[in-house]
């Protein structure tokens, strides 16, 4: 299904079950009100009876729930840069793979990357937006809107591997060490055949 199509119908489906559907993490208590859970310091959520559940797929450790859903935007819209890099034609072959194997992975190094930052900072960070089109490795970055540096750099470059073919290497820098090491994310095969370009 295009990339468009699939936004479509994840509107349409959220404005037609609005109301329908209660989240699971809305609890209540004896009195039948509604209490927002508080994320504790394992990461897990602790409702007001004191019992624990698991905060997600990422094992997080942070102590408000802003913080928590700031996170949480960031590796949406991660996601999003990810999946608009690739374009179409690149996803549709290699969708499965991208889900089940680098964006898990894309989640962990931001996670790193926001707690080495800081809770107290986590509100200035944001990800950039445009990724580089054609056979530029730019994803997205990671920017700090307060000291207007950015924090680290998601790339994925092709690598031709005699008798192989093709594959896309995700990776990251950081600023820590002026972006010359490569933070592994993944890889991907494509195929003995040239991809097309990115955005495509």
């Amino acid at each position: 299904m295009k990339l468009w199509m699939r936004k479509i119908a994840v509107v349409l489906i959220a404005i037609l079950t609005l109301g329908i559907y209660t989240p699971t993490y809305l609890i209540t208590d004896e009195e039948n009100e509604v209490v927002s859970p508080k994320v504790n310091e394992d990461g897990g959520i602790t409702d007001s009876k004191g019992s624990v559940e698991n905060a997600g797929d990422l094992d997080i450790h942070l102590t408000t729930d802003t913080e928590y859903d700031s996170l949480r935007n960031m590796t949406e819209q991660a996601k999003d840069q990810t999946i608009a890099k690739m374009g179409p034609r690149i996803i549709e072959k290699v969708e499965d793979e991208f889900m089940a194997t680098i964006l898990p992975n894309i989640e962990e190094a931001l996670q790193t990357i926001l707690t080495n930052v800081g809770d107290e900072n986590l509100s200035y960070v944001s990800i950039t937006e445009q990724p580089t089109e054609g056979y530029g490795e730019k994803i997205f970055n990671v920017y700090d809107n307060q000291l207007k540096k950015d924090i680290a750099r998601f790339h994925v470059r092709r690598d031709v591997r005699p008798q192989e073919g093709y594959w896309f290497n995700f990776h990251y820098h950081v600023s820590e060490d002026g972006y010359e090491k490569h933070h592994t994310i993944g890889e991907i095969y494509w195929d003995k055949n040239t991809p097309p370009k990115w955005m495509a």
